[in-house]
């Protein structure tokens, strides 16, 4: 994936700093939920038998549901002309992203699209290691869907918002604004399907072959 056309010099490297230019602002706007969090104004609880496991197995698709919709709607604002230009077009500067540029970004653009997380838990009860474990999670998902891959014909890809999609959503800009699944974007007139002609690595294969055609060129002349 390096190789393709539009992949920056030292795009790995710019990423890192990017990111790491963005963690000191968001851990700021950031840090009055947390503080919140510790005195104890959220609905974070310990005990399990406190709303039983029925609720407790409940509550992890359903964080996922919200901040998935949440996330999507957030998203799309960033894309709104009068704000992408000043806090989201950073992002959108990886083309051809890799997993370091999961959070190269401003760093309002990060904390207001992590807004829905810490949100959740002041509207609906949820177990704090199961918070804990969720915020693990949705950190992972986001480095694994930016390693530009293009792997399509799953049989959940037209559920699950994976790497393809969001592969899209940086070659294409406004399409695939969903986090974990598609459901928001098909609702929003926004889902694009992947498909294994869009694959950006069929860029860096034709890029390949004209470059090998040349030196072929070259040699016979």
């Amino acid at each position: 994936m390096m190789k393709h056309p539009r992949f920056l010099k030292n795009q790995v490297k710019l990423e890192i700093q990017s990111s790491l230019r963005a963690f000191p602002g968001i851990t700021l706007l950031t840090l009055p939920w947390f503080l919140s969090e510790v005195r104890g104004h959220s609905k974070l609880y310990t005990d399990v038998s406190e709303y039983g496991i029925a609720y407790l197995l409940f509550s992890v698709p359903f964080f996922l549901v919200f901040t998935d919709y949440a996330i999507y709607w957030v998203h799309r604002l960033l894309h709104h002309p009068l704000v992408y230009k000043h806090i989201h077009k950073p992002h959108h500067k990886w083309l051809v992203p890799t997993p370091f540029a999961s959070h190269a970004f401003h760093f309002v653009d990060g904390y207001l699209q992590s807004v829905p997380y810490h949100l959740f838990i002041f509207l609906f009860p949820l177990q704090r290691w199961v918070y804990l474990g969720l915020f693990v999670f949705v950190n992972c998902w986001s480095i694994l869907i930016h390693d530009s891959d293009m792997i399509t014909g799953h049989p959940l890809e037209t559920i699950i918002n994976g790497p393809a999609h969001h592969t899209l959503h940086h070659l294409y800009y406004t399409v695939n604004y969903g986090q974990y699944f598609t459901w928001a974007d098909r609702w929003g007139g926004s889902y694009r399907q992947p498909a294994s002609e869009l694959d950006p690595m069929l860029a860096v294969k034709a890029a390949e072959a004209e470059r090998r055609e040349k030196e072929k060129l070259g040699k016979a002349s």
